[in-house]
């Protein structure tokens, strides 16, 4: 889980990763139990490449901080969805307004709209777990 004590220092850290790996952060949110950026990719690796570097650098950084009891460890997998450039204004908004956002909508509900907006065909035992509580 995600804490606000220290989510802002992990939005800091993940947009680094980013940038160290020549793509560019355009936004970075998250609530308790997911996180959603939005980068510009840079040609030179894959979004696979990027998630791997991403999730195991930050699932190391949040380890050796120790800002979780249990050891952390993020879920198989990712969504990864590519949208217009006269669309990144709305993607942005939506980014940033996650704390409100999921006030209304579970991220589970969220995702399975999203695959279905994209036509993206799915397996519910594949897509999200929730999170077990510490």
């Amino acid at each position: 889980m995600l804490h606000t004590s220290w989510d802002e220092r992990l939005r800091q850290y993940i947009t680094a990763i980013v940038q160290n790996h020549k793509h560019k952060m355009l936004a970075i949110n998250n609530v308790e139990d997911h996180l959603h950026f939005l980068v510009g990719l840079h040609p030179g690796q894959s979004i696979a490449d990027m998630m791997q570097l991403v999730k195991g650098n930050s699932s190391e950084w949040i380890n050796q901080e120790r800002l979780t009891r249990q050891k952390f460890q993020w879920q198989n997998g990712y969504g990864a969805f590519s949208h217009a450039k006269s669309q990144l204004d709305t993607v942005v908004k939506y980014i940033h307004n996650q704390q409100e956002h999921h006030k209304k909508v579970t991220f589970l509900d969220e995702y399975q709209k999203m695959l279905k907006s994209f036509a993206v065909e799915y397996d519910l035992r594949y897509i999200f777990t929730e999170p077990a509580e510490e």
